[in-house]
């Protein structure tokens, strides 16, 4: 059997028409199948290589790290390195009222973290979440998800959870002295890139600070540069009492965290005590990654490259078909007529070498999010071939 015929014989499937594109090496802004074929990754794995694929510098601190050692022991109980330099590197980066970092292995599982760490802390039950938001596939991040599409397959579900629509003022009313955390996802991603106004986060932050609930900021996809800031909320004057981050945030490496304030993490430590455990998180790898990735941010300037590189994009894709182009940054949807017309695209566009995609809850719109590393060259080829796949389809 062939690498595509035990893939479809013996991987989990998730739908029933996987891309089925096969990589045998990836590079920058490129994925390369074993034929010959070249792809311009404009997704990048879902908002994951912000820094591109196999950067010369993660690459360069993943061996370096692979000569003292791998997994020791379970996350907090050793001083490791890796782990100690990445949460400096982080709160580095972080209002000072972010001070203490969980590391842990995805995005599913910052989200399960800072949900039971807001109950635990306010000792309330209540959980506000966004309709059509996403915050992960696990039990509790799906409970707290905004699509009945995806949760009814799986109720009961957690109890306590309501739903506000994503910027609407009058819905922060719900928000009350029984609600123990807001999560919302700073940018609403697979929503199709919704961006709410500065006056609603700052009448948001402002309700929970008055009901004594806590402000949890989903920045899975938006974190790590990808919005032309190294945090989307720095664009809106707020801070939040947690902040969830992963995708962007290890080079290709799977991990993730949460970051509060040393008081509230302080919770998890007594009655009970180990409050959240993980085994593999902050695994040392990852973490070398993870730190790699945050100096290349900084030292490539890339996060400043941002903006100038979205309006690119946007000045170069003009067609009739296109219907709107929503962004913040380089987390871009493209707005097409249906899903329909849509699918068509992203098919030739693959056959043409660009990589594209939908988004799970706006499925008439094209997702671009390509490595912060692109080129204004690359840029202008990529946008050719998308204009092109749309003449051919």
């Amino acid at each position: 059997m062939n690498n595509r015929q035990l893939f479809l014989a013996h991987l989990a499937q998730t739908t029933d028409f996987p891309l089925m594109i096969e990589v045998e090496k990836a590079e920058g802004i490129h994925l390369f199948g074993p034929n010959g074929e070249k792809y311009i990754d404009l997704i990048s794995g879902i908002g994951v290589s912000n820094v591109g694929h196999r950067h010369p510098k993660v690459l360069n601190a993943i061996q370096n790290q692979l000569d003292k050692y791998l997994h020791l022991m379970v996350y907090g109980e050793y001083v490791q390195t890796p782990q100690t330099l990445l949460a400096k590197a982080l709160t580095d980066t972080l209002p000072s009222h972010l001070d203490n970092v969980y590391l842990v292995n995805s995005g599913s599982e910052a989200v399960e973290g800072a949900l039971k760490l807001a109950k635990r802390y306010t000792n309330r039950r209540e959980i506000i979440s966004c309709v059509n938001a996403y915050h992960g596939s696990s039990h509790g991040s799906l409970s707290v998800g905004g699509n009945e599409v995806f949760k009814r397959a799986y109720r009961p579900l957690l109890p306590g959870i309501s739903h506000i629509f994503y910027g609407s003022f009058s819905d922060l009313e719900k928000i009350t002295e029984q609600t123990a955390a807001v999560i919302i996802e700073t940018i609403q991603g697979e929503a199709g890139i919704r961006v709410a106004c500065k006056e609603y986060f700052q009448a948001l932050r402002q309700k929970c600070t008055q009901t004594g609930t806590l402000l949890i900021l989903d920045e899975i996809q938006a974190g790590f540069g990808r919005t032309g800031k190294m945090w989307a909320f720095e664009h809106f004057d707020i801070i939040p009492d947690i902040l969830v981050c992963a995708k962007g945030m290890g080079g290709g490496m799977p991990i993730g965290a949460f970051i509060a304030n040393k008081e509230v993490m302080g919770v998890f430590k007594n009655n009970p005590l180990l409050g959240h455990i993980t085994t593999f998180g902050g695994h040392p790898v990852s973490a070398s990654a993870s730190l790699a990735t945050v100096q290349i941010l900084h030292e490539e300037n890339l996060i400043e490259q941002v903006e100038p590189k979205a309006n690119l994009f946007k000045s170069l894709l003009v067609h009739p078909k296109i219907k709107a182009i929503r962004n913040k940054g380089l987390m871009m949807a493209v707005e097409f007529e249906s899903f329909e017309v849509l699918k068509k695209i992203i098919d030739r566009a693959i056959e043409l070498g660009v990589i594209t995609d939908w988004f799970l809850f706006c499925d008439d719109s094209m997702r671009i999010a390509p490595p912060l590393i692109i080129t204004e060259s690359e840029i202008r080829q990529a946008c050719s071939t998308i204009l092109q796949a749309i003449e051919e389809s």
